[in-house]
């Protein structure tokens, strides 16, 4: 264990040249540099954090919904248990073809439409509710909305905010603050506890899009942890929360029914999320981590991989900006941006 962990913490690989682990190991007094083991305090936060939302969404989105009329539909039409159909349901396909069709209606001695209206019906009995939506994404606007605030005060008392070279003078040996901590670890906690919670919440068609967006994430913030980018780190972050609260709040309107209000957010969300995510984001934050940095600092093996890491989100940010400017784009063509705005959002349940 001790050959393992010497060889993952290998300094070559994490540390500029000509700075090793005891160099930060013993700070002066009154200085604290980031640890590893600080982390650890992010996996009982988000178990905090899930506990927090179920309460959330039990005593304050749910009241929230009800003044809105929004309440859990209950399902008219339930498919008649039957122990065969079942198990294909849950154990090969919820929508079979022609071939399975065929061979269940044999075997039950039914008719092949009487078993695609079972298969119909038992599907929608898992769809979730829009009291269910609405409050996971009452939710996750509300958390967006005060991190994103909290961030946007945090960094403006920063040099790093307005000169990112700030991120890498006296680089490695810069202090870790009490904001900067809470700031990183809120942040970690939050999205490990998305990372369990994806697997239960309401499964969405961008799934495989979002789970490797969420490894990312927080290896992104694991790693600029350990290494002390922290002040880097606290831009990436703030960039990413601009744009998230808002369209959680479009998809609020649109559970509402508020179709205006979600016409004006989801064009707010475009087009906050196309600056932040195509414009300040490779134009400030990969400019300094890529051409400021190794001027610097210069490279080394861990600032590879950051950048990596980095240049991952932005083809990410390419491939949703695409989805996006679709979306819009049929919305001006047809001109029905209602109608585009709507299934936008409900494409994202």
């Amino acid at each position: 264990m001790a050959a393992l962990s010497a060889w993952f913490w290998n300094e070559r690989f994490w540390l500029p040249h000509n700075v090793t682990w005891a160099d930060l190991a013993d700070p002066a007094p009154g200085v604290e540099y980031p640890k590893a083991s600080h982390l650890l305090s992010a996996l009982p936060l988000a178990l905090g954090i899930f506990v927090v939302r179920i309460l959330f969404e039990r005593f304050i989105a749910s009241p929230c919904a009800f003044l809105l009329n929004i309440h859990a539909a209950s399902v008219h039409w339930r498919a008649t248990p039957n122990p065969i159909l079942e198990k294909v349901f849950t154990s090969i396909t919820k929508c079979p073809d022609w071939r399975h069709l065929d061979g269940l209606s044999k075997q039950l001695d039914w008719d092949v439409r009487k078993v695609q209206r079972w298969f119909r019906q038992r599907r929608n009995q898992d769809k979730p509710s829009i009291l269910t939506k609405f409050c996971e994404s009452m939710w996750r606007s509300t958390f967006y909305l005060c991190i994103f605030t909290y961030g946007i005060r945090f960094l403006w008392q920063c040099p790093w905010m307005w000169e990112t070279q700030h991120c890498w003078y006296n680089y490695p040996y810069q202090v870790l603050t009490p904001g900067l901590y809470h700031y990183y670890v809120t942040e970690l906690g939050f999205y490990w506890s998305l990372m369990f919670s994806q697997f239960t919440d309401i499964k969405r068609k961008d799934f495989p899009i979002m789970f490797i967006h969420h490894l990312a994430t927080v290896s992104l913030i694991s790693f600029s942890y350990a290494n002390n980018m922290l002040r880097v780190g606290s831009l990436v972050m703030c960039v990413h929360d601009a744009s998230d609260f808002i369209l959680e709040a479009a998809k609020l309107a649109n559970y509402a029914k508020y179709q205006r209000l979600c016409d004006f957010l989801f064009v707010l969300f475009a087009v906050v999320f196309f600056i932040t995510r195509l414009v300040i984001y490779p134009l400030r934050i990969l400019n300094t981590t890529l051409f400021e940095s190794w001027e610097i600092i210069g490279p080394y093996p861990s600032w590879w991989l950051f950048n990596s890491l980095l240049l991952v989100l932005q083809v990410l940010h390419v491939i949703w900006s695409y989805l996006i400017a679709g979306i819009a784009y049929k919305a001006l063509v047809r001109g029905k941006v209602s109608g585009s705005c709507s299934t936008a959002l409900a494409s994202q349940d």
